[in-house]
């Protein structure tokens, strides 16, 4: 934020799988200039189909963003430019409204689990765990780990009736969309771990009984 001032630049945060995270007691979405949601069902708040928002203190910027979102209109056959049909429906507007609710008790759900996740994989040979900096808030969308036998872990889990994701399973720099910069070869870390990724179950709705079983079994691939 302060070299944006310095530069007079806009910063939009992305917070799409953030509902609720704190960076030294802000939330996020209250700290750039735009903060932007994702409501996809799979996200922490999600809807029943598609659906986001666009959130802010400058009213001019939401205008503007809303304008955006419904043909560049404002008002009826009144339009300013071209926009797009990006407008949340209002089924999906309800669900969400119930949701929001119960958003901390499941985000302190989460955290939970990510701590019992950290206690009972610390210090597992083969795995690579999730990292907290200080003062943050961790909503835990996903946790995700590292280990550099990721196919036949996942293999193991799957035998045991643990389903696991990868997220992502291709480096960005490696996708067709930006092989123009030439990226797909370079020593990027993005490059190095794409194949070591691994995300294990997460949820409110996780027991921790289920969480210590999903431990166990990887501790247990890992010959610990």
């Amino acid at each position: 934020m302060e070299l944006a001032a310095r530069h007079g630049l806009r910063v939009i945060e992305d917070c799409a799988q953030a509902h609720g995270a704190e960076w030294r007691g802000r939330r996020v979405g209250a700290i750039g200039d735009l903060g932007t949601f994702s409501f996809y069902p799979g996200k922490n708040l999600g809807a029943y189909g598609d659906g986001g928002a666009i959130v802010s203190n400058d009213a001019a910027l939401v205008s503007h963003c809303r304008m955006i979102a419904n043909h560049g209109r404002t008002g009826k056959y009144d339009h300013e430019f071209e926009g797009r049909n990006s407008r949340l429906d209002g089924l999906q507007a309800a669900i969400l409204e119930v949701k929001l609710f119960h958003l901390e008790r499941w985000t302190e759900r989460r955290i939970a689990v990510a701590a019992l996740y950290r206690e009972l994989l610390a210090g597992c040979p083969e795995l690579a765990l999730p990292e907290m900096a200080s003062g943050v808030r961790h909503v835990w969308h996903l946790f995700v780990v590292r280990c550099e036998r990721r196919d036949a872990l996942k293999a193991f889990l799957a035998e045991a009736g643990i389903e696991t994701g990868i997220h992502y399973p291709v480096a960005l720099p490696k996708l067709a969309a930006y092989a123009y910069l030439g990226q797909a070869g370079e020593a990027l870390t993005a490059n190095r771990i794409d194949g070591e990724l691994l995300s294990l179950p997460m949820g409110e709705h996780l027991t921790d009984g289920q969480v210590c079983f999903v431990a166990s079994k990887v501790r247990e691939f890992c010959g610990d």
